[in-house]
This record gives C-alpha cells, sequence and structure tokens, in this order.
C-alpha cells in the first residue's frame, strides 16, 4: 500500500520510499562537488558546493540537480522541504537506495 508524503500531496510506493536529506551549501565554487559532512542545525548534513551564486534560488536550483545527480535519482525526485533561503537545507528525496547511497556520500565507504 502506498504511503503519503505528509510534505506532499504526492502518494510514494514503498519501494521507492522517501528520504529526508539534510544539506549543507556551498555557493559560488568553483566546481560541483558532492561529499562530505556538517553537523548543521537539520542534523548531520550531506556538503554541496556549486557554482551557481546564491541568487534567486540558482543555487538551491543547481544543489537540487547535483543532489539527484549524485544519488542516482531524476531530478523531479528531488524537492526542497525546508531552507529555500539558507544554506542549510532540507530536502526530500525519492527513490530506491537513496539512504545508502547518502551515507557513503556523507560518510565515506564503510571500513
Amino acid at each position: 500500500m502506498p504511503q503519503k508524503d505528509p510534505a506532499s500531496s504526492i502518494a510514494v510506493p514503498p519501494e521507492l520510499g522517501a528520504s529526508s536529506v539534510a544539506v549543507r551549501v556551498t555557493p559560488g565554487a568553483g566546481r560541483t562537488r558532492v561529499g562530505g559532512r556538517y553537523e548543521g542545525p537539520h542534523g548531520p548534513a550531506l556538503i554541496v558546493a556549486v557554482g551557481a551564486p546564491a541568487v534567486d534560488g540558482k543555487a538551491t536550483e543547481a544543489v537540487r540537480r547535483a543532489l539527484a545527480d549524485a544519488l542516482g535519482v531524476r531530478a523531479a525526485a528531488v524537492e526542497l522541504k525546508v531552507g529555500a533561503t539558507s544554506r542549510d537545507k532540507v530536502f526530500t528525496v525519492r527513490g530506491a537506495g537513496v539512504a545508502e547511497r547518502l551515507a557513503v556520500l556523507r560518510d565515506g565507504p564503510p571500513a
């Protein structure tokens, strides 16, 4: 039976589950990079550096696309939940295996 994501009106099939991903954004970086850990206000966050400036949501959109690419999901499966104007954001990501890929990107490969 599909679960209902409380942040949206979209029913999410269990096999596609949704994960909340805390992100620390570094806008205006020389290149796009996804990886590393930051202890942020929303808990352990994945660091995402993007070249886009923090103006008119450009950095947020660049982060959404970089996060989708790094987690192996479509950009449409990544939705901003909290932090539209903050460097500390929370995204909802729909897709199978997202939690495992997130853990590797944020915390490194298992020892």
